[in-house]
């Protein structure tokens, strides 16, 4: 049986978009001509491929059977483009990320520099926020790569499990915070502080509770919560409160001389980082040369 690599790449556009509409959005097609062309890619293979319901197009088992193979073929057309396309100069395409602000602040920005170097007319395209806006984005098609914290995968989000890295997090405080005339403190004398942080659910947020339930700790009083890593920073550097803040952010704010980290005794706060993707459909050809990059990145940095 031989494939239509046109077909192909219409049925993996369904199975990435989830509809017929999006698809065809995508595709720059009129739903009519990609129902018409999934309906000899079926008569060809010999049965339907997609069940339709309300909510959007579901494989059934003889597109399940099909889609790794058509995936394989697709993947492997567009590596030859591109490698034919790079050696003239002309890769294109857009990689849309999000990441949290520690990544967005150092890792993102070294894997988007050594994937533009190779990939010189790729363009970039990057959201900033906390996991659950990144979860929405990914859902939505916003972006095609989230970087976060690990463990937060759910029924739309995995985690790519050969992507990951990891790096230690501190409490922080202004350099003229009264709690550094003590010199070496504990965690519990932290619990006395006006704390601001990111709300409940987030990475940071569960990473603090989690440190704290370790030292055997209760997790501290919020005095103040925001989405906004620059109403944080402003607080902690500007206005007495304490903070946490992972390696990459805090090693970039402490050369600013504005912020630094308490000395806490016995404090180890590694946390593992992850690439994530949505469950369903393929990632785009400009999304893997970014995620090649971060597992080269982040396999040649050190271990916290």
């Amino acid at each position: 049986m031989s494939f239509n690599l046109q077909q192909l790449e219409m049925f993996n556009a369904i199975v990435a978009a989830g509809s017929l509409g999006r698809a065809a959005a995508v595709l720059d097609l009129t739903q009519p001509a990609l129902s018409r062309a999934i309906k000899r890619l079926e008569e060809s293979v010999g049965g339907a491929l997609f069940e339709r319901h309300t909510k959007g197009m579901h494989l059934t088992p003889l597109g399940k059977a099909l889609l790794p193979h058509a995936m394989s073929l697709q993947r492997e057309a567009r590596q030859a483009r591109e490698e034919l396309d790079a050696i003239r100069g002309l890769a294109k395409g857009v990689i849309k990320v999000g990441a949290v602000g520690s990544i967005a602040s150092l890792v993102l920005p070294l894997a988007v520099r050594g994937v533009l170097d190779k990939w010189p007319n790729l363009r970039v395209e990057i959201m900033e926020g906390v996991w659950d806006r990144l979860v929405e984005g990914l859902l939505t098609h916003e972006i095609d790569l989230a970087l976060g914290t690990s463990g937060a995968e759910s029924d739309g989000v995995a985690a790519i499990s050969d992507c990951r890295w990891s790096d230690l997090s501190y409490v922080v405080a202004g350099r003229d915070h009264p709690l550094r005339e003590r010199g070496k403190i504990s965690l519990a004398d932290t619990l006395t502080q006006r704390w601001a942080l990111t709300p409940r659910g987030t990475g940071p947020y569960l990473h603090v509770k989690e440190t704290f339930a370790q030292a055997g700790l209760p997790m501290p009083e919020i005095a103040v919560e925001s989405r906004s890593v620059t109403v944080l920073k402003g607080l902690v550097a500007r206005c007495g409160f304490v903070g946490w803040m992972s390696g990459p952010m805090f090693d970039t704010e402490s050369k600013a001389g504005v912020i630094n980290a308490l000395a806490v005794e016995g404090l180890n706060a590694p946390r593992t980082l992850t690439a994530f993707r949505r469950r369903q459909g393929i990632l785009p050809a400009p999304a893997i040369r970014l995620l090649d990059e971060l597992r080269h990145l982040t396999g040649s940095l050190p271990s916290s």
